[in-house]
């Protein structure tokens, strides 16, 4: 077998390609009940000596027959410090005894099982202050937590207690002081019901939208862009939601802040300089050194807000921004059956980073001397180092104000530095790559799909929009059940797991930027099928607003409803939004109605903590806009069609209503035509893309 640690890709499909159906059921003296699992994280833990099950009634049986606590795990296959504990404690013989000898042991991929991993997510923050993971929790049989932590070392250091220290101390109350186990699992669910319970109200007016927004212009670094000080996270949906303040208000600040912020993300080090894509977070102010996952969600959501400043401001550098991560999604993100994978491990050969550092001897030996030394100066590759004595490639100054000051020609640098870049990449490829993490998720890829469906909108380029397509026909032909139920994570063929609201609210997303896109009515029929879906497993009729997880799903601790963002936006803040612009392109009023039903149930929740609510207020501003509304009629198969939809494309209006006729009412003859209204005028209809410009550039 592969060293997991060195080449944990290698590893997994080894694993993968083994004849499982020799095994018996506990996976035998080599392998724990893991090994049968589909998931890449579940099935890295195949082999330790920690007996772990799945999450599922075999486990939490045991634990009620022989009276023992459940050891829950939770984590990612692409989570750095989920590596390290599993190194330093679960393949330990010393740490698996106790847990084998004391608990019933569960991992849980947090990727397959959001629900699992929200609740007990929320429990470790009410009882620990903080989050994060892996995320480690000890509970009853019946699923009751009284214990929460992350990373713990084997021995105590740093003021944290060592695993074994924990966990035969848990095992000793749970045998000796029961009774106040319980008291404090009563405490922990009390606290729980009262966390997640919602806040209903009246949509706000302009006040809580200008709140939202002053609460991002507090939160802003002025100097290197971004909200926060470290760790710092691109938070793409706060773009968003100021590029929408600058439309309503004409809000030049708001518009610099989007601007400084992608532009210094685009230079630090949290950018792959070389093989482009961004990574989770840098773990600094000035985005310089990153923490080296890559996920999927990070991608479309940035490209995203790259592409809507770009219609804002018409500066190719955020353009040029998107392409570049796309670029990177399909070249190294997307599966021959047309899904796109979840991430990009932090680590390989076993170091975090490893595959993305550089030194100046490394940097020489590819490209020679002189122009060595002119990257090295551009990208900041010294001796010294910026990450454990190598370096994070980053830029110190824009190439235009570097050339200068190098008495170089721009367009001269410009073209070397494309040359270096594709020489060092071609080295570094050579390299152990991190372990990719080959699941597809629905919700993700319903992201992906909206991006790249915007990216075709706004540059024309037809590879976008053909990745698109097949990622959209993969979720339709791979990810659904016999029934028409949507599934969550699909991995090496097999496709499990009933999905989320944010699968169905990011997938509507994704169906409804392809018909913009396109005006392809199968994706609208599509959108209305699953919106009408969504509804159904979602609702609360009588709370209002969506649950988490479906009727048919299984219970964890409380059914949950959740507007607030996180690292993406949440999926009743995307459910709504979807909800509107599917009826408003449809005339539908009853689809509008629900989805001002699902922003109502939350706004006592987002009047307290704008902030924390903004793809939510988004949603409240695009209807109390006025919208504009474009019908597209006739033929769609001449120039003159395509023209106009990349009129509309290229404009930054987020409280567009984009209809093919039929939709909406409107015919012509054998030509293309478009109809505009706009703040409750409708202009007479025009047949040409210049004309059609012209007129949005009035109205929007």
């Amino acid at each position: 077998m592969h060293d997991k640690h060195k080449d944990v890709g290698a590893y997994i499909r080894q694993l993968a390609a083994l004849d499982r159906s020799t095994l018996p059921p506990d996976g035998g003296e080599r392998f724990n009940r893991l090994i049968f699992a589909a998931s890449p994280y579940l099935l890295q833990h195949a082999e330790n000596p920690v007996d772990w099950y799945p999450w599922g009634e075999e486990a939490f049986s045991k634990a009620r027959q022989e009276d023992r606590p459940v050891f829950l795990s939770i984590g990612y296959a692409t989570c750095h410090w989920c590596h390290v504990m599993e190194e330093e404690s679960f393949e330990n013989p010393a740490v698996a005894e106790v847990m084998n000898r004391h608990y019933v042991a569960i991992k849980v991929d947090r990727e397959e099982r959001p629900d699992i991993d929200e609740q007990y997510m929320t429990v470790a923050q009410l009882m620990t202050g903080s989050g994060g993971w892996p995320l480690n929790v000890v509970m009853t049989p019946d699923k009751r937590p009284f214990f929460a932590a992350t990373y713990l070392p084997v021995e105590p250091r740093s003021g944290m207690p060592g695993i074994i220290q924990v966990l035969e101390k848990l095992a000793e109350l749970w045998r000796t002081e029961r009774g106040k186990l319980e008291e404090n699992c009563g405490a922990v669910l009390g606290a729980l019901q009262r966390a997640v319970k919602t806040d209903a109200g009246p949509l706000p007016g302009e006040d809580v939208f200008r709140q939202g927004r002053e609460q991002l212009a507090a939160m802003y670094d002025p100097q290197w862009g971004g909200f926060g000080g470290s760790p710092k996270f691109p938070m793409p949906h706060y773009l968003m939601f100021l590029l929408r303040c600058w439309k309503r208000w004409d809000d030049a600040e708001a518009l610099a802040m989007v601007e400084r912020t992608l532009r210094m993300m685009r230079c630090g080090g949290i950018f792959d300089q070389l093989g482009y894509g961004i990574h989770r977070y840098a773990v600094d102010r000035q985005w310089l050194v990153p923490h080296f996952e890559k996920m999927l969600y990070d991608q479309a959501l940035v490209a995203t807000a790259a592409l809507e400043t770009f219609q804002a401001t018409g500066d190719a550098f955020f353009r040029t921004m998107a392409e570049e991560i796309f670029g990177f999604v399909l070249r190294e993100m997307s599966s021959p059956e047309g899904g796109f994978y979840a991430g990009l491990d932090a680590d390989s050969e076993g170091e975090e980073g490893r595959f993305y550092l550089w030194t100046p001897a490394e940097v020489r030996e590819c490209l020679g001397e002189e122009a060595a030394g002119i990257f090295c100066r551009f990208c900041d590759v010294t001796e010294r180092g910026n990450f454990e004595g190598r370096n994070v490639i980053h830029h110190l100054l824009p190439p235009e104000d570097f050339a200068a000051r190098e008495g170089m020609a721009p367009e001269s640098l410009a073209a070397d530095l494309d040359r270096w870049r594709g020489q060092l990449l071609a080295v570094r490829e050579k390299r152990v790559r991190p372990f990719r993490d080959e699941k597809v998720l629905t919700a993700w890829n319903g992201l992906m799909i909206a991006a790249l469906a915007k990216g075709y909108a706004v540059t024309g380029a037809e590879g976008y929009l053909t990745a698109a397509q097949r990622a959209c026909r993969f979720v339709l032909e791979r990810l659904q059940s016999p029934e028409g139920r949507l599934l969550r994570s699909w991995h090496q063929g097999s496709a499990a797991i009933p999905a989320f609201l944010v699968d169905y609210a990011f997938f509507l997303h994704g169906l409804l930027g392809l018909y913009e896109a396109t005006l392809d009515h199968a994706r609208l029929d599509d959108a209305r099928r699953f919106a009408g879906e969504m509804l159904r497993l979602f609702g609360d009729r009588d709370g209002g607003g969506l649950y988490d997880s479906g009727v048919d799903a299984e219970e964890v601790l409380v059914r949950q409803k959740n507007a607030v963002d996180g690292v993406i936006p949440s999926g009743n803040a995307m459910a709504a939004m979807s909800l509107v612009r599917l009826g408003r392109i449809l005339e539908d009023e009853q689809l509008v109605r629900e989805g001002k039903k699902v922003l109502a149930a939350f706004m006592g929740n987002a009047v307290r903590q704008p902030a924390a609510h903004l793809v939510l207020l988004g949603a409240v501003e695009n209807l109390a806009s006025s919208a504009v509304e474009v019908t597209i009629a006739g033929r769609l198969d001449i120039p003159e069609a395509a023209a106009m939809l990349r009129a509309v494309g290229g404009r930054f209006l987020p409280n567009l209503v984009l209809r093919r006729a039929g939709e909406g009412g409107q015919t012509v003859a054998d030509k293309a035509a478009a109809f505009v209204c706009a703040g409750g005028a409708c202009r007479p209809p025009v047949s040409e893309a210049g004309l059609l410009a012209k007129l949005l550039d009035e109205v929007a």
